[in-house]
């Protein structure tokens, strides 16, 4: 079992956000616990993406990274209008590749 963090978003500003979107990827590369991320958004700004975690302890030394927390400031401040952050155990996956 591990993880996930499900963050759904409605973007109202672009400005600056690529750049800090790029460097949280990086930053949360880097976290003990990480296992991986997945993101998409749509062209009305609907977005979702899901990092995927080791355990319940290494989600929340992400949450609290300093780095982190002033980018989810800025993200109330200058990105969203709103968002929902989820987070679920993963019992089982499986997947399909042709």
């Amino acid at each position: 079992m591990y993880y996930a963090v499900i963050f759904s978003s409605q973007r109202t500003s672009d400005e600056g956000y690529s750049e800090t979107s790029d460097r949280m990827v990086e930053l949360a590369q880097q976290q003990p616990g990480f296992l991986g991320i997945e993101s998409a958004r749509g062209a009305d700004g609907f977005g979702i993406t899901v990092s995927y975690w080791k355990d319940l302890e290494s989600i929340r030394a992400w949450k609290a990274n300093v780095e982190h927390r002033v980018a989810q400031a800025r993200g109330r401040s200058d990105f969203y209008a709103d968002y929902k952050v989820r987070v679920c155990a993963v019992e089982r996956e499986y997947d399909f590749k042709r």
